[in-house]
């Protein structure tokens, strides 16, 4: 009896798979993928003898690295494979298919274990050899080796243009655009943007918590950066949470700089927040990482927590409490050094301070800021300072904006003049010249709204004469809330037993407004 033998069949179902790392270009008529597809299809004809016939089905992965096996079209190859619709599989060179050496292997077991072959159209060798898996494994390690050397060119290029304060790509952030004008993308000012983070950065140093901001921000309907991409996909343009304003406020662009890996470079971008400020918002968000950044609960009636410092040893001074023993359980309250807690008792002299002693004596100063003239008149003029500052940053932004609107009906004035049909970027410059406009009036009018904010120290003073009725009718939180829309800063010196208050800038006009 003779042996059967396996036949071999008489159509050979070749699929074609291509692939490109970049979709730059994939939007041209005739691209790269169409390319390596028509060298392949020429292969497959010319083995029409042998019954290779190209299965019309395309397998075209556009935009998609060698280095990783997530890609949609070769999943889709790889489960036809299994559900045996494909014969073999051409592709142009071998690093189409796979730049990793590993995958490259567990693709191939997949071929062999469902009896299909592998065909590289511009490297000639037959897997079904050791001779031909050898030249296989050595070509596809040199792929590797080539996709590894490529990966250290970009990441050095990206860190030599990062040292020069170069813009080295990545999603622009809300304040910027990228300008691909010239021979490298550049960040530019968004007129429209600026005055908005400008004023994120001022929310958060008037609230000193994200959370408030972010309420605040919802309630404008502020959204954070909009792009839309070639294809038409819409990216960003959603609601501020404390995730993405907490990102944006720590963001080194905000101050000119270009960060890589933990090192800052001066940018050759403009910087929108000046450093001073800047700095200030990271102080205040090292400090809230460390606290919580929670609001007092004000549990116990810690007035005071959050304000009270030990001017010793720089240290806050924390509210503690203790309980008497007994049937009649007492509960007495105190302000502590964080310092003498952490440390020791002996590393500071402040000890502990009777809560209630030392609050009446904060209360009592609040009290008579609100009936000395003198002092509101020069804690007014101080505030007076800050809304100057205000008045400037608001101006700052409206030239902005005047400067953009000059240069977009620049742009206009050429689109209408250049020849072909120009009616999309028309009409997109004439929809961008129409937000200006609109930016435009909104800045004037809270201009004028700036400028109506000036406090005469006399209505001042009538608006605060009743600080005893006012404050009795206020709970805890809301007592605390008010000495820190004061008071800047309460320090207890231990040395001398005495305290001493910082007052804000604009804490008489803020309560002077509420009290309206």
């Amino acid at each position: 009896m003779s042996r059967a033998k396996q036949l071999k069949p008489d159509t050979i179902r070749c699929a074609i798979y291509t692939r490109k790392s970049s979709d730059e270009g994939l939007d041209q008529e005739f691209n790269s993928l169409d390319a390596q597809r028509e060298s392949a299809e020429a292969f497959i004809a010319s083995q029409k003898a042998e019954g290779w016939k190209c299965l019309p089905e395309r397998y075209d992965d556009g935009g998609f690295s060698g280095g990783s096996m997530e890609r949609p079209s070769l999943d889709r190859l790889i489960k036809d494979i299994e559900g045996g619709k494909v014969d073999c599989v051409v592709v142009y060179k071998v690093d189409r298919l796979s730049r990793s050496l590993m995958d490259f292997s567990r693709i191939m077991e997949s071929f062999d274990a469902h009896g299909v072959s592998f065909v590289s159209v511009t490297q000639q060798f037959n897997t079904t050899s050791s001779m031909g898996r050898l030249t296989l494994n050595i070509l596809l390690s040199f792929a590797q080796f080539e996709r590894e050397i490529i990966g250290e060119r970009i990441r050095d290029k990206i860190a030599a243009q990062k040292r020069k304060g170069k813009w080295a790509g990545g999603v622009p952030i809300l304040g910027y655009d990228v300008d691909r004008s010239g021979g490298s993308p550049k960040l530019v000012v968004n007129a429209k943007e600026v005055a908005r983070v400008r004023q994120i950065f001022a929310l958060y140093l008037e609230k000193q918590s994200l959370q408030p901001v972010v309420r605040e921000l919802e309630r404008r309907g502020w959204r954070n950066k909009r792009r839309v991409t070639k294809n038409g996909r819409v990216i960003g343009d959603k609601a501020f949470d404390k995730a993405t304003l907490y990102a944006h406020l720590k963001n080194p662009l905000y101050k000119g700089m270009i960060s890589h890996k933990g090192e800052l470079y001066a940018g050759e971008h403009e910087a929108i927040i000046d450093e001073e400020q800047f700095d200030r918002v990271q102080k205040i968000l090292s400090h809230n990482g460390r606290t919580g950044g929670k609001e007092v609960r004000n549990k116990y009636g810690a007035i005071l927590r959050g304000l009270l410092r030990c001017k010793s040893c720089d240290h806050a001074m924390t509210h503690v409490f203790t309980t008497s023993r007994g049937k009649s359980r007492k509960q007495y309250r105190y302000y502590r050094c964080v310092g003498s807690i952490k440390k020791g008792a002996c590393t500071c002299p402040s000890g502990s301070l009777p809560a209630q002693a030392i609050e009446q004596l904060v209360v009592d100063e609040a009290r008579a800021a609100m009936t000395d003239r003198a002092l509101i008149k020069q804690i007014l003029g101080d505030s007076d300072e800050v809304l100057a500052q205000e008045l400037k940053d608001r101006e700052r932004d409206l030239h902005d904006v005047q400067k953009e609107l000059k240069r977009l009906d620049r742009e206009l004035r050429r689109a209408v003049g250049e020849p072909g049909d120009q009616t999309t970027r028309v009409a997109e410059l004439n929809e961008t010249i129409m937000a200006d406009q609109k930016r435009e009036k909104l800045l004037r009018e809270e201009l004028d709204r700036l400028r109506s904010q000036r406090l005469d120290p006399k209505e001042a003073e009538c608006r605060l004469k009743d600080f005893d009725e006012v404050w009795s009718n206020l709970i805890p939180r809301e007592q605390a809330r008010m000495l820190k829309l004061l008071f800047e800063r309460v320090e207890y010196d231990s040395e001398s037993q005495s305290v001493s208050v910082t007052f804000r800038s604009s804490g008489i006009k803020s309560l002077a407004k509420e009290a309206a």
